[in-house]
């Protein structure tokens, strides 16, 4: 069965900024009722977290079922993904030329996946990290790919929710404006 999560991403947040951006998000989220202040053994994969609030459903699509889990913040320069399977393609943020990772057949394409194997590790090790198009030959900063599904985000802050019904489109524009308007990303999945 596994467990899902929903993982939104800032993707203006700096190494800098994270930490305070982290309490601005944490403290509307109390404040609208959707968890928590209190910190629960309520996630998974860290020792503590913030279990749903009385207001939950503010933040949901449909109310099918009440969340089981609760609230991780992550900061600090992540890889965000999906966990089980992959993303079949990213798309260049210049051309939006589609790069295709796998076939129909889930076999990865190894000339297409070598290069952003290694911007993955050296955006990991460094913040920094390009892929150069096939299509259009212009580099483009690993962060400004799209991939798809989102699989992939590359931030600083990361606000994982475990175990919750779908979020609403408007909830998801109420958050990115309570953290500022920042450009913000749901990455989904299940472990």
């Amino acid at each position: 069965m596994g467990n899902h999560f929903q993982t939104i991403v800032d993707l203006h947040a700096t190494p800098a900024d994270a930490t305070a951006l982290a309490a601005r998000g944490l403290d509307w989220l109390v404040a609208e009722g959707i968890v928590r202040a209190e910190r629960t053994d309520c996630v998974l994969g860290a020792p503590l977290g913030h279990p749903p609030g009385p207001l939950w459903a503010k933040a949901v699509e449909q109310v099918d079922w009440e969340p089981s889990d609760g609230l991780k913040v992550e900061t600090g320069r992540t890889v965000f993904h999906g966990g089980q399977g992959d993303a079949m393609y990213a798309a260049c943020p210049h051309c939006a030329a589609r790069v295709d990772l796998y076939t129909d057949e889930w076999d990865a394409i190894e000339d297409a996946w070598d290069p952003f194997n290694k911007a993955i590790g050296t955006w990991r090790d460094s913040g920094q990290a390009a892929v150069t198009c096939p299509r259009c030959s212009r580099a483009g900063d690993l962060t400004a790919w799209t991939w798809d599904n989102d699989y992939y985000a590359f931030g600083y802050l990361g606000f994982e929710f475990w175990d919750w019904p779908e979020f609403s489109p408007g909830f998801l524009e109420r958050f990115a404006r309570a953290l500022g308007d920042h450009r913000t990303v749901l990455v989904g999945g299940k472990f």
